[in-house]
């Protein structure tokens, strides 16, 4: 059985293949510039050289083409015929409070995810996009939708509302929602089982630390509070996003500068965070670069990051109580040594205790490292995310019935004796 995962974005198309017979990744790439020109396809197998061929994709239905024509090329593929693929995995950003979990493409699905799109305009419309196009391409087979933000449904009341009109709750859904949700779950599960306990006896503080960041407070093995909010604007410093900020500002610069709404939004996504700061980068390792050159600025912008990871850990280890584990994950949170240390310093008071050496050698995409002290009553670990196995996973629960809630669903990950490839 292979299992295609499918992320549509506005121009691009990431896909995997997953072989579940053998439990491994055994093609991926992306699609990029689709509908803009100059559109092309990376593609990747493991053992083989990477590929890259130019072609036009005005759409994603020629995209989606693209990329099964590629899968079962005779020279760069790696499956004879489009038949061999079992079923598709779609990333869809935003459910709403429709969706509390994965769940099998009907048109009644569908029609419920298109009546959220209004909660994510930037990414909802393309994964809409990319689910009507592959239906296209492969109609006879299954397809799936794994939501960012069913992980974080378990949130109560408290930390879902935001003290605001009752009736905008009422009319538009103006809530709390949480992305990364995937992410969140895949390590707070591998958390659970590197401490050697059940998921439901853990308290997990999770950072999801990339272009995107959101981190998430884990009771007994399930959210409580998320960082990012009705969209994925609210929250940690991010690549271009703002994060927190005092909601009064873009009214008081729109103002002033004559901006409208829709480019003062444009504004708070693409042009702040650590792009605003810097001026220029977005990019850690251009940063850490900039900061070695006495660029000021790089040093603020690498400093306020770290300082709000910081506030957030204060913050969810008030709202749990005790907490067993902080987990690193994602691009920065995997290879960005000197953020980790800089976030956890001073934290011993709160039982933080961190193997500095250690913790600066760590980078890795594959391997998990503790890189807290042996003493340290909170562990801390670096945890590389696989987002994409939990999207197999929830494929093949649903075609095989076995699919259920996080907590009671056997993902292989769950086990001791896992071992990532």
């Amino acid at each position: 059985m292979d299992i295609l995962a499918l992320n549509c974005g506005s121009s691009s198309v990431k896909y995997q293949l997953y072989s579940w017979e053998r439990r491994e990744v055994i093609a991926k790439g992306v699609v990029e510039r689709v509908g803009i020109g100059d559109s092309f396809i990376s593609h990747e197998v493991p053992g083989r050289e990477d590929y890259k061929s130019e072609h036009d994709c005005p759409d994603h239905t020629v995209a989606i083409e693209l990329i099964i024509r590629t899968l079962s090329d005779e020279k760069v593929g790696v499956v004879k015929a489009m038949n061999e693929i079992s079923a598709v995995g779609h990333r869809v950003v935003h459910g709403g409070e429709k969706f509390s979990s994965s769940v099998l493409i009907t048109d009644e699905v569908l029609q419920g995810i298109k009546d959220v799109q209004h909660l994510a305009p930037l990414h909802n419309p393309p994964n809409i996009m990319g689910i009507e196009a592959a239906k296209k391409v492969l109609p006879d087979v299954p397809h799936v939708a794994i939501f960012d933000t069913a992980f974080h449904q378990t949130m109560p009341e408290e930390a879902y509302m935001y003290p605001l009109p009752y009736e905008w709750y009422e009319k538009h859904s103006v809530r709390r929602y949480g992305f990364h949700g995937t992410s969140h779950l895949y390590v707070s599960k591998r958390a659970a089982v590197l401490l050697g306990k059940d998921a439901k006896d853990c308290n997990i503080i999770t950072l999801h630390i990339g272009n995107g960041a959101s981190h998430a407070a884990i009771r007994g093995g399930v959210c409580i509070d998320t960082s990012m909010g009705l969209t994925p604007l609210e929250g940690a410093v991010m690549g271009t996003r703002c994060g927190d900020i005092d909601p009064a500002i873009p009214t008081f610069i729109m103002e002033r500068e004559g901006y409208t709404a829709k480019e003062m939004d444009s504004i708070l996504n693409k042009k702040s965070g650590l792009l605003g700061v810097t001026g220029k980068y977005t990019d850690r390792r251009d940063i850490g670069e900039g900061i070695k050159a006495g660029d000021k600025r790089c040093k603020l912008a690498n400093d306020i990051e770290a300082y709000r990871i910081k506030k957030y850990i204060g913050a969810y280890m008030a709202a749990l109580g005790k907490v067993d584990a902080i987990v690193f994950t994602a691009g920065v949170g995997e290879m960005g040594a000197e953020i980790r240390q800089q976030a956890l310093e001073g934290l011993e008071a709160l039982g933080i205790k961190v193997n500095k050496e250690l913790n600066l050698k760590t980078r890795t995409k594959k391997a998990e490292v503790e890189i807290s002290a042996p003493d340290s009553p909170v562990k801390v670990f670096v945890i590389p995310t696989d987002e994409e196995l939990v999207f197999t996973e929830d494929v093949v629960g649903i075609l095989e019935n076995t699919y259920s809630d996080h907590m009671s669903f056997e993902y292989s990950f769950k086990s001791k004796d896992y071992e990532r490839k």
